[in-house]
């Protein structure tokens, strides 16, 4: 296995009886009963800096979600930096970047998974002017459409703090998961981020946090959910 594809094990796959895939369970329910009166379909993920795991929360979460037998569509959205197709083992000659230039139709970018119910658009090749392209008007009409094809619309967006690209498609989503490391981000950046987001009225469904230390000392949480 290259170095690549042994970054970002799917866990939830790979060991679906552990505490951590568990823990991406009960993200799923949180998410679910965060809001009874407006549905929750296209959920985006970020951080607020580079390396904090938010690509493999949505990447696990979209497993769990496909096992309780959900449709759904996962889009790799970091334009700059995408992970997905290494995740997933899949193509990266065509995906998001070629459906937003309209070199390829949905149909031909959206590839299935080795997982049922699972499907990825990845990155595409990686265009000069990524911002702009997530703001496009086309951009909104590809997550309209997914809505209609898709129980669940998933979306892996670059860090808060580094560019702007999780902001603009936090005002195309039903809410956002924010995933911190407690042991790298000070509390002034998390404000930040939650600043940033508030700007744009997303809605925050939760806090996903990697390496908290459990309270006896002997470990570490992989996730926790508030």
């Amino acid at each position: 296995m290259s170095k690549s594809e042994n970054k970002r094990p799917l866990i939830s796959l790979l060991n679906p009886k552990s505490p951590v895939t568990e823990a991406y369970r009960s993200i799923r329910t949180n998410i679910d009963f965060s809001s009874l009166d407006n549905k929750v379909q296209v959920i985006m993920s970020t951080s607020a800096t580079p390396g904090e795991g938010k690509s493999t929360t949505i990447s696990n979460l979209a497993v769990v979600y496909a096992q309780s037998d959900k449709k759904v569509v996962l889009i790799d959205a970091d334009l700059r930096k995408p992970t997905m197709h290494h995740t997933f083992k899949l193509s990266n000659r065509h995906g998001l970047s070629s459906l937003l230039t309209r070199q390829v139709d949905l149909a031909n970018a959206v590839q299935d998974t080795a997982v049922s119910n699972l499907s990825v658009i990845t990155s595409g090749p990686i265009p000069p002017n990524p911002s702009e392209m997530v703001a496009s008007g086309r951009m909104s009409a590809l997550i309209e459409e997914l809505r209609d094809q898709f129980d669940i619309v998933l979306i892996d967006t670059p860090p808060m703090l580094a560019v702007t690209d999780a902001q603009i498609i936090a005002t195309k989503s039903d809410g956002v998961v924010l995933v911190l490391d407690s042991g790298r981000v000070k509390k002034d950046m998390a404000l930040k981020v939650q600043e940033q987001l508030n700007q744009v009225n997303a809605k925050i469904l939760g806090v996903v946090l990697n390496n908290v230390k459990k309270k006896n000392g002997s470990g570490y949480y992989y996730y926790e959910y508030s």
